[in-house]
């Protein structure tokens, strides 16, 4: 490896260790978190209040030297309220654009499942083509520009469905869970989300963050590991157990987070392990399954998988 690589292996490592001073005892939720940033995906956080969904998002957006808006998403916020809205001047004798809280490098979209399907829409363009179209204007975002939303288990009071070509926009659905009762012990005695969070400092500039982003685009897939993830998605579309297969778009957001996994390890090319390892949070809420599990149709989905995953031969 070049010694500009070993610098970006060692500004990955220094980010991923600094948000874990926060987040204790997570590490695979804040590595995967990464390697959407990484891949210029968004993220997912789905899970019960009070796992540190807000905290997780928080200490990334202390750790990099970037614009960060939180939007709270509540039933009656409208469109508008994320866009932005156009206002008379009469001064001017014109309309003059006020940016709303999406132009922003990193987006919190706190409890994404708590507004209305119309407002929720308002998101689509932004994360697909990082622009919003208002009033016959577009609007760049970023780069770079992330979105990442939080959710609330279907089961609770007051939440809607996300729709498929929403849940379709996000590169990677991530739990945290519960933390073990020894990381729990520490978390009580050392309440980082209070005494740690505001000390954060930024390891990485905007530039740096887009250069890394770029190497991910060279980090090389063998052909076997491009048909490994081919087989993945046929493997789906042909299971009589789901009604929605993996999308060409799931297909190639797998490719790139495992691409963006095997920077964040310090290698130039994929393993099957990194195709593997990411499969369940980049493909499962794409899915859909026929059957309806007790806790959510998601699970569902993701149980179908997991033994889909173990049918289709991974490549030496």
């Amino acid at each position: 490896m070049t010694d500009a690589d070993n610098a970006n292996v060692e500004k990955l490592a220094q980010l991923v260790e600094q948000i874990e001073t926060v987040l204790l005892g997570k590490s695979e939720a804040v590595r995967h978190v990464v390697v959407a940033l990484l891949a210029r995906g968004h993220v997912l956080l789905e899970d019960v209040p009070g796992v540190g969904k807000t905290i997780l998002t928080r200490s990334i957006a202390a750790s990099l030297h970037c614009t960060f808006n939180r939007i709270q998403l509540t039933p009656d916020l409208l469109p508008t309220d994320i866009l932005g809205v156009s206002i008379y001047d009469a001064q001017t004798a014109a309309f003059i654009f006020n940016r709303g809280p999406i132009f922003a490098n990193l987006i919190l979209a706190d409890e994404i499942n708590r507004t209305t399907p119309r407002t929720q829409s308002a998101l689509l363009e932004a994360m697909n083509e990082a622009q919003v179209s208002i009033d016959g204007k577009t609007y760049p975002l970023g780069p770079p520009f992330m979105v990442i939303a939080t959710q609330n288990p279907y089961e609770f009071e007051g939440t809607y469905f996300l729709p498929e070509n929403q849940l379709d926009r996000f590169m990677l659905r991530v739990r945290i869970g519960h933390p073990d009762k020894d990381t729990e012990r520490r978390i009580l005695r050392t309440q980082p989300a209070r005494t740690r969070l505001g000390e954060l400092k930024p390891v990485m500039s905007v530039p740096e963050l887009i250069d890394l982003q770029d190497a991910v685009l060279e980090v090389h897939v063998e052909d076997a590991i491009m048909e490994y993830i081919l087989d993945i998605a046929e493997a789906t579309r042909r299971s009589e157990e789901l009604t929605v297969g993996l999308s060409p778009r799931g297909s190639l957001a797998l490719m790139q987070a495992a691409r963006a996994m095997a920077l964040l390890e310090g290698r130039n090319y994929v393993v099957p392990d990194d195709v593997k390892d990411l499969a369940v949070p980049v493909c499962a809420h794409r899915l859909q399954a026929r059957a309806f599990a007790h806790d959510g149709a998601g699970s569902a989905a993701d149980g179908v998988f997991q033994k889909i995953l173990e049918t289709v031969p991974v490549p030496r």
